[in-house]
């Protein structure tokens, strides 16, 4: 199956700077976007202002795909660092995944993965005690590459420290 990513081989590409606005809660969706360096977190802020983060945009991620039957977007996308992305056109996306079948699949392919990582996630932030979380998490994925127990703690609910702390007692 071809992948869907080569639809915005020709797209402008822009570069937005840390902290920037890609685009903003409410605004008419007009585009679909392909971040290509840097990280983009789609945020919603909450009634005391605190962003809640729905989902951090990587490179070779989409952004805003959610949004391509709506109206408006339902959450703001701020850039986590400076990033660089590619646009296209709402109208001239879904041209190319009409006209490109399986490009088409290889999208519902990469959401559906997707979706399996949140369940899967969800699942894990049920669990109570660090010790199950953990269990979950590296029955799923394998111990991480080397530095990589940050971002474990991160995606399993819990504190660093918590985390350094429940390795340390299965190391003695």
């Amino acid at each position: 199956m071809s992948g869907w990513k080569h639809i915005f081989d020709d797209a402008p590409v822009r570069e937005i700077e840390a902290g920037a606005y890609l685009f903003r809660r409410e605004e008419s969706v007009r585009s679909m976007f392909l971040v290509r360096s840097g990280a983009v977190a789609l945020e919603r802020p909450l009634e005391d202002g605190t962003p809640l983060t729905l989902h951090v945009a990587t490179p070779g991620t989409a952004l805003a795909e959610a949004s391509l039957f709506a109206a408006a977007y339902h959450c703001n996308a701020v850039a986590r660092s400076t990033a660089t992305i590619a646009s296209l056109p709402r109208a001239d996306f879904l041209a190319a995944l009409r006209n490109e079948p399986d490009a088409a699949l290889s999208l519902i392919e990469t959401h559906a993965k997707e979706v399996q990582a949140q369940r899967a996630r969800i699942e894990i932030l049920r669990l109570r005690r660090v010790a199950d979380r953990l269990d979950a998490w590296l029955n799923l994925h394998g111990e991480p590459e080397k530095g990589g127990w940050i971002e474990v703690a991160d995606q399993i609910g819990v504190s660093p420290p918590a985390l350094y702390r429940e390795l340390a007692r299965r190391r003695n």
